[in-house]
């Protein structure tokens, strides 16, 4: 390396990473919040749920803000906190928030559905990565993390809303990397199938029968701790290994549609 190549790189900082992670409240957002305090990051935990977040900082000593990704004013808000806490400078924006709604099929599409999940799947994402993208280039060392599904890469019958978020959103990390490729920010995805969270099927059924029945005869699911687990390696790894896009299922699973029930998997 030149004397002037390795004078425009950043200087070694012994100072903890830093992160925001979205979703916070709940599930694989919490778990990962969780996660990166324990591996020593500074972490901004955000959610619309205070009372969780409350909760969240008691646990671990994260930051924590209510933000709804959905709102432009709200954001703003995170951007002014992240200039507060971190001096508006950050190494890694975590998107947890979104999730599923409903399992119609396309013909009987409940479009306010669609559009609650294009809001916090897609537009969420890119509202707060065009908000702190700028903090995130000002760190010298940078990660741009989407937490997708195998949702947004295989089809399945009553997946047709739910695929189409997440296709969105896996599209736009991808490009993303080719748009920040040559700058010092790693885009990571990581798409998880099967994981069994105390929210995410309840929401998306709305009842709890079903909500269990997703998972009947399959005794290993992913949890939400396996995931927080996927991500803090892709973090933590040397910053010069990008895991571009990483899926992760449980054992018992094959693809979206196919999973090995009642086999003591």
């Amino acid at each position: 390396m030149t004397s002037a190549a390795a004078a425009d790189r950043p200087a070694p900082s012994s100072a903890p990473l830093t992160a925001v992670v979205t979703g916070a409240s709940s599930g694989i957002g919490r778990a990962t919040a969780a996660r990166l305090v324990a591996d020593g990051w500074r972490v901004l935990a955000i959610a619309r749920r205070e009372e969780r977040l409350a909760a969240l900082a008691e646990e671990t000593g994260c930051e924590v803000l209510a933000v709804d990704v959905t709102s432009d004013d709200s954001v703003a808000d995170l951007t002014a906190r992240v200039e507060e806490l971190f001096g508006g400078s950050l190494n890694a924006v975590v998107h947890v928030a979104g999730g599923a709604l409903g399992v119609e099929p396309a013909a009987e599409a409940d479009l306010d559905k669609w559009q609650g999940m294009y809001e916090t799947n897609v537009l969420g994402a890119v509202r707060v990565t065009r908000a702190l993208l700028p903090a995130v280039r000002r760190s010298g060392r940078g990660d741009l993390l989407f937490l997708t599904s195998v949702a947004g890469h295989e089809a399945y019958p009553g997946g047709s809303g739910y695929n189409a978020a997440k296709a969105g959103e896996h599209m736009l990390a991808a490009a993303l990397r080719l748009e920040l490729n040559g700058e010092p920010i790693r885009v990571i995805e990581i798409a998880p199938g099967m994981v069994r969270t105390e929210e995410f099927s309840l929401v998306r059924l709305g009842d709890q029968g079903k909500a269990d029945a997703v998972y009947d005869g399959v005794e290993n699911p992913l949890t939400a701790e396996d995931c927080a687990d996927v991500l803090s390696y892709a973090l933590n790894a040397p910053h010069h290994v990008n895991l571009d896009l990483v899926t992760v299922r449980p054992l018992a699973q094959a693809a979206a549609h196919r999973v090995a029930r009642h086999q003591g998997l």
